[in-house]
């Protein structure tokens, strides 16, 4: 296992669809276990393929506070959402950025485990939210596209100015 790297917005492959996992061997099993680390260790509660640069649909989720309950989404098909929750949610893709987006509050979620067994899930609350949020990267999506054009904006300004922080620091670290 490995801690990988998370992109960072407005990097362009967090924008890739991802391409439906076929294969359930070894390489899918070490990516699995790789992310579930890089996920404890950032902290994070989820973490979808895309955001380490992995353009297949999966994700993994840990929403437990004392990360027992590890779980794999693969190719997983949202089927349906019931009532709306404005919850405040955070990326690891997003470092230090928090906003208020709406989402179903329940779902019935359908997937393949990590050995590719099929199962059903019908939850709801902080898991619903979780994995909606996972999805949206699988396809591309991501949360501040709930967001009103100006927030998007400032949230963009806030993390390029961050990131030229961050190389200038290290520039300066290893002139």
């Amino acid at each position: 296992m490995a801690i990988l790297e998370i992109l960072e917005f407005p990097d362009p492959r967090l924008r890739t669809k991802a391409k439906p996992v076929t294969d359930f061997g070894d390489e899918l099993q070490q990516q699995i276990d790789s992310m579930f680390e890089t996920m404890y260790a950032a902290p994070g509660i989820g973490l979808a393929a895309t955001q380490v640069n992995i353009h297949k649909q999966f994700f993994v989720i840990d929403v437990s506070d004392d990360k027992s309950e590890p779980l794999v989404f693969i190719n997983p098909q949202i089927v349906e959402k019931r009532g709306v929750e404005e919850m405040e949610e955070g990326c690891l893709s997003f470092p230090g950025v928090y906003a208020k987006v709406q989402r179903a509050n329940e779902i019935v979620v359908k997937a393949l485990d990590r050995h590719g067994k099929p199962f059903e899930m019908d939850t709801g609350e902080l898991l619903a939210v979780c994995i909606q949020h996972e999805n949206d990267h699988i396809e591309g999506k991501l949360f501040v596209d709930y967001l009103s054009p100006l927030k998007r904006n400032r949230i963009r300004k806030m993390l390029e100015k961050q990131q030229n922080n961050n190389s200038k620091h290290l520039h300066a670290k290893f002139s």
